[in-house]
C-alpha cells in the first residue's frame, strides 16, 4: 500500500497539490476496501472511524479533486449514487464491471477487450481515444441460478 499511496502522492505533486493527512486517510480507505466500489458517504464513515476530526465535506473534496486528477474513478452503476474505483497502476484506461439489477453484486473486468476497436476507431474515424469504460448491467451467475431453483421447485409441486 505503501507504494501505491507515493505513486499517488507523485502524480498530485507533478499536478501541483501536496498529499494531506485528509486525502492520505481517504485514499487508505479506498485502497483498503477497493473491490467495494464505496459511494462518499460509506468512504467518510469509514476515514471519520480513524480519524474522528475529518468532516464530510473534507472527504467530499478529496474525493472530487482524486476524480478530476483521474486517479480514482467516479462512476455510476444505476442505484442513484456516484461510487468511487481506484485507477489500475498496469492498464492505460479503466477496468470493466458486470453490474447484477437484482442483487446489486458488482463484479471487476480488468482484461482490456476494447483495444482492438480502439484501433478500428482510430483508423477508420482518426479519433484516438483517450480512455473508455464498459459497464454490462444483467442478472449475476447466483441469481441466475436462485432463479432457476425457484423455477425448478414452482414446478415440482404444480
Amino acid at each position: 500500500m505503501a507504494e501505491h499511496i507515493d505513486k499517488i502522492n507523485r502524480q498530485l505533486l507533478n499536478k501541483g497539490y501536496k498529499l494531506t493527512p485528509q486525502r492520505e486517510a481517504t485514499l487508505r480507505v479506498l485502497l483498503e476496501n477497493e473491490k467495494d466500489h464505496l459511494n462518499a458517504e460509506e468512504v467518510y464513515l469509514l476515514v471519520k472511524h480513524k480519524y474522528p476530526n475529518i468532516g464530510l465535506a473534507t472527504v467530499y473534496r478529496s474525493l472530487e479533486l482524486l476524480s478530476e486528477l483521474h486517479i480514482v474513478e467516479k462512476i455510476n452503476f444505476g442505484d442513484g449514487g456516484a461510487r468511487f474505483d481506484l485507477r489500475s497502476d498496469d492498464q492505460p484506461h479503466m477496468h470493466h464491471h458486470l453490474i447484477c439489477t437484482r442483487c446489486g453484486k458488482v463484479e471487476e473486468i480488468k482484461e482490456d477487450w476494447l483495444l482492438p476497436m480502439e484501433k478500428r476507431i482510430e483508423r477508420e474515424f482518426g479519433f484516438k481515444v483517450s480512455d473508455h469504460r464498459l459497464d454490462f448491467h444483467g442478472v449475476c451467475r447466483e441469481c441466475n441460478a436462485l432463479e432457476l431453483e425457484k423455477s425448478r421447485k414452482a414446478k415440482a409441486v404444480s
